[in-house]
């Protein structure tokens, strides 16, 4: 079983995916991880969704959405920066956009003169600094390697960082098994009062939503997809009766169940 998650070798990306399997490629966007199970040449992907301190990632949202793919297992893993440089005096941080975000309390005060970059992945910036001596990155104090020095580990801004990552597979193994799913809505429609109709009926069957987000459809203007998580497998009633509800609202647009699964935690 190959699968692809974000590269070069050493992302945080890569240390989840080695939870799922030994044949791991890379591809240098999200998107094209999920277009590569959802056309059949990969068997899993593994992309984050969301982090504790910047929020969900839009790429894998959007991805998510375009393609047909069941989401079967879910991983929690903590997040450990650490900067590292070739030397110790440098000119440029380069890393992933998020990992810059959850560092920024850190930077600005220890290098509030050094400028930031940002590049696909945090191993990608490892590449930098390996390449450059000007330049630093951001990234597991573990893919230093033997060329660039650990100047400072922990770097987060807050001890509790983790990142969350769904893996992918084919929509033909989506399965109802699980205690948490996700589902995408489409509702093709507006008028007050939208939203709420679209929760109340996981409310009034006690089921916990722990996320709903919405994300631009790209139709027009104002138009909305929504990300929902919920507490509940789709094999229960309670859950099939709220999504039939669901769908009746969104009878304009579409329901995709993406599928259920069980939450993991990969700690190194």
């Amino acid at each position: 079983m190959q699968a692809v998650t974000l590269g070069p070798a050493g992302t945080y990306s890569h240390r989840a995916a080695q939870a799922v399997g030994d044949d791991i490629a890379f591809r240098e966007s999200v998107t094209g991880i999920v277009e590569a199970v959802a056309t059949g040449d990969a068997d899993r992907g593994i992309v984050p969704v969301e982090n504790s301190i910047e929020g969900s990632v839009t790429e894998s949202l959007d991805a998510l959405a375009q393609f047909e793919v069941a989401v079967v297992r879910e991983l929690i893993t903590p997040v450990r920066h650490a900067l590292l440089a070739r030397n110790e005096e440098f000119e440029v941080v380069a890393s992933h956009s998020q990992a810059l975000a959850q560092c920024r309390s850190y930077l600005d005060v220890e290098y509030p003169d050094v400028a930031l970059e940002s590049v696909t992945s945090t191993a990608r910036g490892v590449e930098r600094a390996r390449e450059d001596p000007t330049v630093a990155a951001i990234g597991h104090p573990e893919t230093a390697g033997g060329e660039l020095t650990v100047l400072a580990e922990n770097i987060q801004d807050r001890t509790s960082n983790a990142t969350r990552f769904v893996v992918v597979a084919p929509m033909d193994e989506h399965s109802t098994g699980g205690g948490k799913s996700s589902l995408i809505v489409y509702p093709n429609d507006d008028y007050p009062g939208l939203l709420l109709d679209l929760l109340e009926p996981f409310a009034d069957r006690r089921i916990n939503l722990t996320r709903i987000e919405s994300r631009p459809s790209g139709e027009r203007l104002g138009d909305y997809v929504f990300h929902i998580d919920v507490e509940a497998g789709l094999y229960e009633e309670r859950t099939q009766e709220a999504i039939a509800v669901v769908e009746d609202i969104a009878a304009e647009g579409w329901v995709r169940r993406l599928g259920s699964y069980d939450v993991e935690h990969v700690v190194e």
